[in-house]
């Protein structure tokens, strides 16, 4: 047998249960059965030269990266110079993303949020796409004070080994709100305290939101024969970490298959819990990973033109006949 290829993935967090059909299939060796050697970077290491997993994968430092929607979009829409980044396949089918403020707070829904603090990870729709649910639910959307995470969150080690914002942000008092993924984030904050929390799912308020997260190729990496062995392999994990019976060793693969990452280290029935709140939004109805429907990305894309969020340098809106969706 010839040397395996490498794939360089950049995640898009700290190892956590988004990513764990990548690491069951590291742990089953279903990449290694491929010819595979894969190498998955943190995003922490990245954050040193400033870049995001997607422009890792833009300057050639990475095969793929883990992103949210927004990612795709924002590079089908950025410089003419700059490569076109395309979505392979979604890691989930369906949504946890929302916006989470203390319990205590007295912020029960969206509108109050004007006048508030917003910790942002800087991406190039979420402040707008944040203002906007405010106003959806009859709030001054202008109001809402963003203020940035260092380097998209992914400079700040505190929240690197704690992985969640709401520990290093919101309970310190240093933010009144973010955006986190409910089976996560809200799965740990309800295991140590529950109604710690409120949260506001974006669906709820007007917002189609698209796939998130999902993996991103360059242009050139498309017809490689190795995207579609990592894909098969990496779906044949996702399919065993959906299965409920699988938890625990799912949850030993993320453990050893992360090398024990210092943010996972004696989490166990968390991410256990954790594993079991989004097993089952991997696949779709017919048992299958990775799938993305036109109709999805439509919804979201005519969401954020028909509200002119997506802009031009310049501050031009852009259309969405200017947006190549397929």
């Amino acid at each position: 047998m010839s040397a395996p290829t490498k794939i360089r993935v950049a995640l898009d967090w700290t190892p956590n249960t988004n990513h764990t059909g990548f690491y069951v299939a590291l742990y089953q060796k279903l990449y290694a059965k491929a010819n595979l050697e894969v190498e998955f970077i943190l995003p922490q290491a990245a954050a040193a030269e400033g870049l995001t997993p997607a422009r890792l994968v833009a300057t050639g430092k990475a095969d793929l990266a883990v992103g949210p929607s927004e990612s795709a979009i924002s590079f089908a829409t950025t410089e003419p110079d700059k490569p076109r980044l395309c979505a392979v396949a979604a890691l989930l089918q369906g949504s946890t993303s929302c916006i989470a403020c203390l319990g205590s707070s007295g912020l029960d829904r969206p509108a109050k949020l004007a006048g508030k603090r917003y910790a942002s990870y800087v991406g190039r729709f979420e402040d707008s796409i944040v203002r906007q649910m405010v106003r959806n639910d009859g709030g001054d959307g202008g109001l809402v004070d963003c203020h940035a995470l260092p380097q998209h969150g992914y400079a700040d080690e505190a929240l690197a080994k704690e992985t969640s914002v709401v520990a290093t942000m919101l309970e310190k008092g240093l933010s009144d709100s973010t955006w986190i993924f409910y089976h996560w984030e809200g799965v740990l904050a309800d295991r140590t305290q529950p109604g710690l929390l409120n949260y506001f799912a974006l669906e709820d308020y007007g917002i189609p939101y698209g796939y998130s997260p999902i993996l991103l190729a360059h242009p050139s990496f498309l017809e490689k024969p190795e995207l579609k062995k990592f894909l098969e392999a990496t779906g044949e994990g996702y399919a065993l970490a959906a299965e409920p019976k699988n938890a625990e060793a799912a949850v030993k693969a993320l453990l050893e298959g992360s090398d024990f990452h210092e943010s996972l280290v004696g989490k166990e029935e968390f991410l256990k819990a954790s594993q079991l709140a989004i097993a089952g939004k991997y696949l779709d109805e017919k048992g299958r990973w990775g799938q993305m429907q036109k109709a999805r990305w439509d919804a979201f894309v005519n969401f954020l033109t028909e509200n002119q969020i997506i802009c031009t340098r310049d501050g031009r809106a852009i259309g969405k006949d200017e947006i190549d969706i397929d």
